[in-house]
């Protein structure tokens, strides 16, 4: 009985100690996940405040609060950093607009459509200006210009089927200008209130769109606000 006894107590601790090796890589890439992720809100910070090309590992390291040599462990230089970072922006905008780009229903107003799309790419920009930085700036790191190009390529595409619904009778050509004018209001406007804050940036969004509406109300006003 006791050699059995003796004999069944490492089979029963097996698989707790199988647990327990499992978890430890578990942890491990869950510290290395948030400390990737420290890196990241430091390098928006450092980006937004000095632009790309004067950034330095080094100074993201530093606001971050953590040795250069922990940074290079994640990452090799700060182009990594940078498509890192604008690689999830870029997840994360996708996911904004495909919500601020549904279809719109007839009895939802030009003012309502336009207010809520903007609303909502301006929340995503101001929560995350190091987008605009990185994407829009003079110098955009090269890893990130094909993400950018393709970001816009879908963005103009969502644009011109969201209008091409609401004119029926327009040109592809038409849709098409009509989606881009819009798209360079929208990015004009977002700069300005990017450079704003409080009361001043609530203006800005307001202007941005004013302009829209006015812009577009002479083609798709009287399709939209019916019951």
């Amino acid at each position: 009985m006791s050699d059995t006894s003796e004999k069944g107590r490492p089979e029963k601790g097996q698989p707790e100690k199988e647990r327990t090796e499992k978890e430890q890589p578990r942890r491990r890439q869950a510290r290395g996940e948030r400390r990737i992720t420290q890196l990241l809100e430091a390098a928006a910070q450092v980006f937004c405040t000095t632009g790309y090309t004067a950034a330095s590992t080094n100074a993201i390291a530093r606001e971050a609060g953590v040795s250069p040599g922990t940074l290079y462990q994640f990452f090799p230089n700060k182009e990594a950093i940078a498509i890192e970072l604008g690689e999830r922006l870029v997840h994360e905008m996708r996911d904004t607009y495909g919500e601020a780009l549904a279809p719109v229903d007839p009895a939802t107003s030009l003012k309502e459509a336009v207010g809520t799309a903007v609303d909502r790419f301006m929340a995503f920009n101001t929560e995350h200006p190091v987008f605009f930085a990185l994407m829009h700036g003079p110098d955009m790191p090269g890893g990130i210009t094909e993400a950018h190009d393709q970001l816009h390529a879908t963005l103009i595409g969502r644009v011109e089927d969201l209008l091409a619904s609401l004119l029926p009778e327009a040109s592809a050509a038409d849709v098409t200008r009509t989606a881009h004018v819009c798209l360079g209001i929208y990015k004009a406007g977002l700069e300005l209130v990017l450079a704003h804050e409080g009361a001043e940036r609530t203006a800005y969004i307001q202007e941005v769109k004013d302009v829209l509406i006015r812009y577009l109300d002479p083609m798709v006003g009287d399709r939209l606000g019916r019951t």
